[in-house]
C-alpha cells in the first residue's frame, strides 16, 4: 500500500525525522494560501509546489517547481493541478495530479539517498545509502554500483552505531552532519519496523550550508500483509482514486488481483500456480492482463467476482482458468465457471485446465455445460491453446 509524499512527512515527524515545513493543498486557492502562510513564516520567499500522486520521477515530468512569491506559487498551482503527468512509474497513461504539496525552500548543499527495503535474500532490513541523491537508484546501480552503501540490519539487535558511522563516513559528512544523519537513521529504521514497512526512502536527503540532514523526499510503502495491525490508520491515509477500481474491488471480495498490461486474463488458486500459469502464457508468446488468486477455499460467487473482475479490462481478449484442487474442489470451480460465463455472456475464449480433488466431476459439468469451453489436460496445454485463441 503506498500513501502521498506528504503523508510520509507526517509519519517521519512523528518520529523525529527532520522535514521541510509544508502544507497539503486541493485547490489552487489552498496552494496559493499556504504559499503566502509559509514566507511570512520562514522568511523566504523561495517555495516549492509539488505534484502529489503514487508514482516517483515527478520532476522530470514537470509536477515539481520551484518558484519565488505568492503570485508565481499560485501560477505553478495551476499548471500542475489537474494535468496527467506521465512518468517511468505511471504507465503511458499517466496519473491526474488531484493534490499538492506547498512547502518552503531550502538552500541545498549536497543531494543523498537514503532507503530502507526488505532484502528478501538476506530476510533482512537492509539500509542503502549513496552520495548520489536526487536520481533514480536503479540508474545508480546500473552505471556506478560502488557508490552505493548496504547495510543490513539483524534483528536480533537492531540497528548499530558501528552501522550508522560506516554509512556516514561512506557518505563523506562532517562530524556535525554525521549527528544528525544518525539521529535521522535511528528514527527512519524505528519507522519502518514500527509501521510494517516494505519501503522507507529519501531522496534526495538534503545537506544545507549550515550542515543540517533533512528529508527533503519522503516515500512510504507498507507491507498489505500487516494492515489488521493499523487498520484504522490505513484507512484514514489511503487514497483510493491512486488504485487501480479493479484492485480495490477485488480486495473488499477477497480475491489477490493485480492488474497488468497483457491480454490474456488468469483466473488461478494459489499464489505459486498463479507465478507459474503467468510464466507459461509469456513462454507460448502470450502476454497476461493479470495476476488473480481466487485463494483455496473460493465458492462459486467468488468464481463469478473473478470473471467480472477480469471482464472489466477491455484489453483481454482471452482467459485461462488453471485450477489445482486440493481444499477447493474441481466441480465447485467448474460450476463457478459455467454460472459467470452465463451471467456475463461471455465474448472471449476460455480455456479451462482442472486437476485435482473431483476433477473428473469438474470436467464433466464443463463438457455438459453446451457453452463454447475449451478444456486443457495440462498447464502447458492450456497456455498454448489460449495464446492461438487469443490471436485469433
Amino acid at each position: 500500500m503506498n500513501i502521498h509524499e506528504y503523508q510520509a512527512k507526517e509519519l517521519y515527524r512523528n518520529y523525529g525525522i527532520p522535514v521541510p515545513q509544508g502544507i497539503a493543498c486541493m485547490s489552487v486557492e489552498e496552494a496559493s494560501a499556504a504559499a503566502k502562510k509559509l514566507i511570512e513564516e520562514t522568511g523566504n520567499e523561495a517555495v516549492v509546489v509539488k505534484a502529489q500522486i503514487h508514482a516517483g520521477g515527478r520532476g522530470k515530468a514537470g509536477g515539481v517547481k520551484v518558484v519565488k512569491g505568492v503570485k508565481a506559487a499560485t501560477e505553478a498551482a495551476t499548471d500542475i493541478l489537474g494535468k496527467t503527468l506521465v512518468t517511468h512509474q505511471t504507465g503511458p497513461e499517466g496519473k491526474v495530479v488531484q493534490r499538492l504539496l506547498v512547502e518552503q525552500g531550502l538552500a541545498i548543499k549536497s543531494e543523498l539517498y537514503l532507503a530502507l527495503v526488505v532484502d528478501r535474500e538476506a530476510r533482512r532490513v537492509a539500509i542503502m545509502a549513496s552520495t548520489e541523491g536526487g536520481m533514480d537508484i536503479e540508474e545508480v546501480a546500473a552505471r556506478t554500483p560502488e557508490r552505493i552503501s548496504t547495510v543490513h540490519i539483524d534483528p536480533a539487535v537492531g540497528l548499530q552505531s558501528y552501522q550508522t558511522r560506516q554509512l556516514a563516513f561512506a557518505l563523506g559528512l562532517s562530524k556535525q552532519e554525521q549527528k544528525g544523519f544518525s539521529r535521522l537513521l535511528r528514527g527512519l529504521a524505528t519507522l519502518f519496523i514500527d509501521e510494517d514497512c516494505s519501503i522507507a526512502e529519501i531522496n534526495p536527503l538534503i545537506l544545507t550550508e549550515d550542515e543540517r540532514v533533512i528529508a527533503l523526499d519522503a516515500k512510504v510503502n507498507f507491507d498489505s500483509n500487516a494492515d489488521f495491525r493499523h487498520e484504522a490508520y490505513w484507512s484514514s491515509v489511503r487514497d483510493f482514486t491512486e488504485e487501480a477500481p479493479t484492485e480495490t474491488e477485488a480486495k473488499e471480495a477477497g480475491l489477490s488481483y493485480i492488474q497488468l498490461d497483457g491480454n490474456i486474463g488468469c483466473l488461478v488458486n494459489g499464489a505459486g500456480l498463479a507465478m507459474s500459469t503467468m510464466d507459461t502464457i509469456k513462454y507460448y508468446g502470450g502476454e497476461p492482463a493479470n495476476f488473480l488468486d481466487v485463494g483455496g477455499g473460493a465458492d462459486q460467487e467468488a468464481v463469478t467476482k473473478a470473471f467480472k473482475i477480469i471482464l472489466q479490462s477491455e484489453a483481454v481478449k482471452g482467459i485461462f482458468v488453471n485450477i489445482f484442487g486440493g481444499i477447493m474442489r474441481c466441480d465447485t470451480i467448474a460450476n463457478g465457471v459455467v454460472a459467470a460465463t452465463k451471467e456475463l455472456g461471455l465474448k472471449v475464449p476460455l480455456v479451462v485446465r482442472l486437476e485435482g480433488t473431483k476433477v473428473e466431476a469438474g470436467r464433466k459439468i464443463l463438457d455438459e455445460s453446451g457453452l463454447a469451453i475449451t478444456s486443457a489436460a495440462t498447464m502447458a496445454e492450456g497456455a498454448q491453446k489460449i495464446v492461438e485463441l487469443a490471436k485469433g
